[in-house]
């Protein structure tokens, strides 16, 4: 199957991420695969990686004919049997240029706020498949008023030979962050924003610390409540077991250091990257159970669901994660959970199937 993928944004979004790795799947399972993106940003630089064919181009919005120009001549030379989308902005050009040229379109949706009206009812009509991320935002477009038979799901893949248990990776990791090797590292990675439940995970681990002094705290990413939670730390008394990284590229590297991974959100998230990275690299989870987090993860065989903002239940499933013989077990579950679930090879699988069932295609 030939699949030209096209998404020239620029960001360094979860989005942007499930599309490289898609692209990647797909060309490790034996597919011609060629992408049209920005020369800047994460989307261009993770298909070069993977030796993907890249062409740049972008749309600066719906009217760019310099977009439109990209996509008709790669179809024109390359013959896909399907455009794939990603963004929004992309939505309308691809169903035009799918249009104009008999090439099937699919595109994905990641957030689940509302389209535009027009957005909303045409988008999935005319796609050939409109494919949501996760059970939790295929209810809610559905909710919108798209018919259920338009609305298919593909789960984000991740590449579980990135994102693997490697033990010269962890002490190397621990040494750079002086941290001991027989320390208990909870890992937080993301955007240090209120809706992700930073400050209740900050409270919990203090409360956690004041029980268990082999207990640490790893802090991978940034944002505005940033600063908010280094001030926490050190009003704690416990400003030395916190560790804060800042924003960073190579998150693998730092999984390789954790015991577990907290994802906290206190509003729903459409899907959860960070938990099935976390469990293939052989972490437990601890995940709010809201949106499409419980999605991500199998309920006291992987990790625990926990209620969101409730920062004695996080403080206990923290604790009851503190025991390496649990952490370890739960650990090796969450490494099979995740290459079975959400592996290259089984997204890849199970996206050619939905591409290719005619039972569900529409001209």
């Amino acid at each position: 199957m030939k699949l030209l993928f096209v998404g020239t944004n620029t960001e360094h979004t979860g989005a942007a991420t499930h599309f490289v790795a898609l692209a990647k799947a797909m060309s490790e399972a034996g597919h011609q695969v060629e992408g049209i993106v920005s020369r800047r940003g994460l989307i261009g630089e993770g298909l070069e990686v993977a030796h993907i064919p890249v062409y740049y181009s972008s749309f600066r919005n719906v009217y760019d004919l310099r977009g439109y120009a990209s996509v008709l001549t790669r179809v024109r030379e390359f013959n896909p049997h399907w455009l794939i989308g990603n963004f929004g902005k992309e939505y309308w050009p691809l169903i035009a240029c799918g249009r104009l040229t008999h090439t099937r379109v699919a595109l994905f949706r990641h957030r689940t706020p509302r389209m535009r009206k027009i957005s909303e009812y045409g988008v999935p009509r005319l796609a050939q498949r409109f494919i949501a991320v996760s059970d939790y935002a295929r209810d809610a477009y559905i909710q919108w008023g798209v018919p259920p038979d338009r609305v298919h799901i593909s789960y984000n893949p991740v590449d579980t030979v990135q994102f693997q248990p490697n033990a010269q990776c962890r002490a190397a990791m621990r040494r750079e962050l002086g941290i001991g090797d027989s320390v208990i590292v909870l890992g937080y990675m993301g955007r240090m924003h209120g809706s992700k439940g930073v400050i209740t995970l900050m409270q919990a681990a203090n409360e956690a610390m004041a029980k268990n002094d082999r207990l640490h705290q790893l802090w991978v990413g940034d944002g505005p409540e940033e600063q908010a939670l280094r001030e926490m730390a050190v009003q704690s008394g416990f400003s030395d077991r916190h560790h804060f990284t800042g924003w960073v590229a190579d998150t693998e590297r730092y999984y390789c250091a954790l015991s577990f991974l907290a994802f906290p959100s206190v509003a729903p998230e459409t899907f959860g990257r960070v938990a099935i990275e976390a469990q293939a690299c052989g972490l437990p989870v601890l995940g709010s159970h809201i949106g499409g987090i419980p999605e991500t993860m199998q309920d006291k065989v992987t990790g625990y669901l926990i209620p969101p903002s409730d920062v004695a239940a996080w403080r206990d499933g923290i604790l009851v994660l503190c025991d390496p013989g649990h952490c370890r077990e739960m650990g090796n579950a969450a490494r099979a959970y995740a290459i079975a679930h959400f592996g290259n090879a089984a997204v890849a699988r199970d996206f050619e199937h939905l591409l290719s069932d005619r039972n569900t295609l529409r001209h």
